[in-house]
């Protein structure tokens, strides 16, 4: 079948998760609950963060920038989402398609390598507390961070301007309720190897490396805990990581159990189910796992949460 140009198509058709007239009132509320609750949770950690000098550390300062992006992650595709209930209307533009694909790429790719920071900032906290300050020092916290940065604008850039090459027939159902781009490209008429093969180079490098490195700073930490002689510092230094494991799991858990089975299950409805859990529930329950296993943050949004009542009154 020859390719049409691809400027004949001018917009895609967001399937959704489901067809049904009856859930859509449904699906619109809980995911508008969803989304004000990631959005305010995370923001509230950032505010903590921000206005407590006591939280002015690496891990706080990974912590807030994770919030932040977990906030743009959700917004490069809730909010459409939730037009395109209230308007009945499943079609998203060309242009738009394209722009919603390229942050979400950014914003997960940065989700994945700022828990890998994480576990490296936690490595070295437990491992080498004596050098904890020196080695995470204000500047090399600054450079992970801008690196992060870097690595994920430039491959979405790239998958992004592969993906612009690519010629769509007629076809322009997306069986998912954002575009991503291994939807897309199985849309197109024109040979897609090279998109493919950079698709699943991406996945490793944002996925598989970054998921190794954190279960090696784990199994690290693992053995110097045991080493703890006092059962109180073993608990404590178990609490340090908890919060952070229990994120990892959920997001490396369901995002990467999506895109393995990407041949199967992630061309059907199922597939566009199952990303919402690192998608949408995910960053939502963030900002829960960490405040209510870490006193620190705890304490630091009682106090903010004091001002803010002192001010309203005066």
């Amino acid at each position: 079948m020859e390719p049409e140009n691809q400027t004949a198509v001018s917009n895609f058709l967001l399937l959704g998760l489901s067809e049904e007239k009856g859930l859509q009132p449904l699906l619109c509320g809980l995911f508008l609950a969803m989304y004000l609750v990631c959005v305010t949770g995370n923001l509230l950690i950032i505010l903590a963060v921000s206005s407590d000098s006591r939280l002015h550390t690496p891990m706080y300062f990974f912590l807030s920038n994770l919030s932040f992006v977990d906030i743009c992650f959700t917004s490069t595709t809730v909010p459409n989402m939730l037009v395109n209930i209230q308007a009945q209307n499943k079609a998203i533009t060309y242009e738009g398609c394209f722009t919603q694909m390229y942050f979400f790429m950014i914003f997960s790719g940065l989700d994945s390598l700022l828990l890998t920071v994480m576990a490296y900032d936690r490595l070295v906290a437990i491992c080498h507390p004596l050098r904890y300050m020196v080695i995470m020092n204000p500047r090399f916290c600054g450079l992970l961070l801008l690196l992060s940065w870097l690595i994920c604008l430039t491959y979405s850039l790239l998958q992004s301007l592969m993906a612009l090459r690519v010629s769509f027939c007629k076809e322009t159902e997306i069986p998912h309720f954002f575009c991503e781009l291994a939807q897309i490209l199985k849309l197109a008429c024109s040979d897609t190897f090279a998109n493919d093969l950079l698709l699943y180079c991406v996945t490793g490098l944002l996925g598989i490396i970054p998921l190794s490195g954190i279960l090696y700073s784990y199994s690290r930490i693992v053995t110097s805990i045991m080493r703890i002689s006092s059962p109180g510092g073993k608990c404590k230094a178990f609490s340090t990581c908890g919060s952070h494991l229990s994120v990892v799991s959920l997001f490396y858990g369901t995002g990467l159990g999506v895109y393995l089975t990407s041949g199967t299950a992630h061309a059907s409805r199922e597939g566009s189910v199952a990303s919402v859990m690192y998608t949408v529930v995910a960053p939502m329950l963030n900002p829960f796992i960490y405040s209510l296993r870490n006193k620190e943050l705890k304490g630091a949004l009682r106090r903010l949460f004091q001002y803010r009542s002192l001010f309203s009154v005066r």
